[in-house]
């Protein structure tokens, strides 16, 4: 067994290991030429994000200044935004759903350590697998633990420190990130009202648009 299948396995491996320093240097290499590509040079930045990573979705999008350690644990579905400044630490496999946001210089944080400091000072490690799920929503600064999944549709607040897994369809804070209310039929009663005001608000400057745009909204 390598040292790499050891680290995707959640066993103690050495991240001296030279072919997992040879994977770490390819993705800083392609980091690298990302952060050196013209702003509007969408289709370059795309091609190497889509060479760095596990997958890259349809119609998903990486801001400046993202880092990672392999890029290749990392899977990202359909509809993803990730904002400025994100790390992801992924020695283990970070998994994101479709539509998940991310907002700036959020950290998700596969790697861990041993407790026992000796065994820590050997350069032995380990790493925990962080899935978001489906319209998963992470404000800025938000801060994900080894091993944590964060259920569909379920938002963290800017600033919070995610310790433990999180279920489906809640609002969640603070540190450690702690359940504050379900996410309920009346929230999406009112921004579904404000959506469906945008669109008739809008309605004559967007081409092809009906200016009724109520019948199927189910907002009733």
């Amino acid at each position: 067994m390598t040292e790499a299948d050891r680290m995707r396995s959640g066993m103690l491996y050495s991240a001296g290991d030279p072919a997992l320093t040879a994977a770490r240097e390819r993705a800083q290499r392609l980091l690298w030429q990302c952060s050196r590509l013209d702003p509007a040079d969408r289709a370059g930045r795309l091609a190497l994000l889509r060479e760095l990573l596990g997958h890259l979705g349809e119609n998903s999008w990486i801001e400046a200044g993202f880092r990672c350690d392999y890029g290749s644990n990392i899977t990202l579905g359909s509809g993803v935004f990730l904002n400025y400044d994100c790390v992801f630490l992924d020695v283990a496999p970070i998994t994101v759903g479709d539509r998940v946001l991310i907002g700036p210089q959020a950290g998700l944080y596969t790697a861990g350590h041993p407790l026992d400091p000796a065994v820590r000072a050997s350069s032995l490690e380990f790493g925990r697998p962080i899935t978001l799920e489906a319209d998963v929503w992470l404000g800025g600064h938000v801060t994900v633990c080894p091993g944590v999944t964060i259920g569909s549709g379920s938002i963290i607040a800017a600033g919070s420190v995610v310790t433990r897994s999180v279920p489906s369809g809640v609002l969640a804070a603070g540190n450690p990130c702690r359940i504050l209310r379900p996410l309920t039929a009346a929230d999406r009663t009112h921004w579904e009202r404000l959506r469906q005001e945008y669109l008739r608000e809008t309605a004559p400057s967007r081409p092809g648009a009906s200016p009724d745009v109520s019948a199927g909204d189910g907002a009733d």
